[in-house]
């Protein structure tokens, strides 16, 4: 990683997020995330977290020191996240409207198993994840992870609770496989013991 070439890239996102949430000087604003963020990767913590080769340690940072820069504007969780959000909506929707593709096919569900196995595979491989359970069946994966590395790296930085913008992501992402998924989601690691999440075929679930 380069790092002033990546702290510059999420300091002009960071801009944009401050000029559309109208908040007061962003120049300073974006100066001040540049050299908290620069702080951030040069840090004994980034080093220690940097070791997942299916974690983005590198994004995951960069948000971790937006949300520290927008809780000094006295924020309320759920505002820093939606603000954090606006920023990269241009991403979000691109992988909306790949979930409403995908969802027009029939077999939208496989393919969602096959994402899920492979995903629980390679984060145990790496360490990034513990699963408790990792149940897979006939039209039903059910999990529970008691350990999570990104939700380790906002806990660092005293924020757990933030790391919700990226336990929501698979909510946002399964909302948009409404024909063929049904995602439950009972509990996620930002605010509570486990993530524990089933997903279900919805063939299963009418026939």
């Amino acid at each position: 990683m380069k790092t002033e070439t990546t702290v510059k890239k999420y300091g002009k996102i960071f801009k944009k997020i401050l000029l559309t949430g109208n908040f007061p000087d962003p120049d300073r604003k974006q100066e001040a995330f540049e050299k908290r963020l620069t702080e951030m990767y040069t840090s004994k913590k980034y080093m220690e977290h940097n070791i997942y080769p299916t974690t983005n340690t590198e994004y995951i940072y960069a948000i971790i020191a937006m949300c520290l820069e927008l809780k000094e504007f006295q924020l309320s969780d759920k505002e820093i996240i939606d603000t954090i959000n606006s920023g990269f909506s241009s991403k979000r929707n691109f992988y909306k409207c790949l979930m409403r593709c995908i969802d027009l096919l029939p077999n939208s569900y496989q393919i969602a198993k096959k994402w899920n196995i492979s995903d629980h595979d390679n984060r145990v491989r790496d360490g990034s994840i513990i699963y408790d359970q990792f149940d897979v069946s006939d039209g039903i994966i059910e999990y529970n992870i008691s350990k999570c590395a990104y939700v380790e790296m906002f806990e660092a930085y005293g924020i757990r609770s933030l790391c919700k913008i990226f336990c929501m992501t698979d909510t946002t992402y399964y909302s948009n496989l409404k024909k063929h998924v049904e995602f439950i989601r009972f509990s996620d690691l930002s605010d509570g013991s486990c993530c524990h999440d089933i997903i279900i075929d919805r063939k299963k679930m009418n026939s």
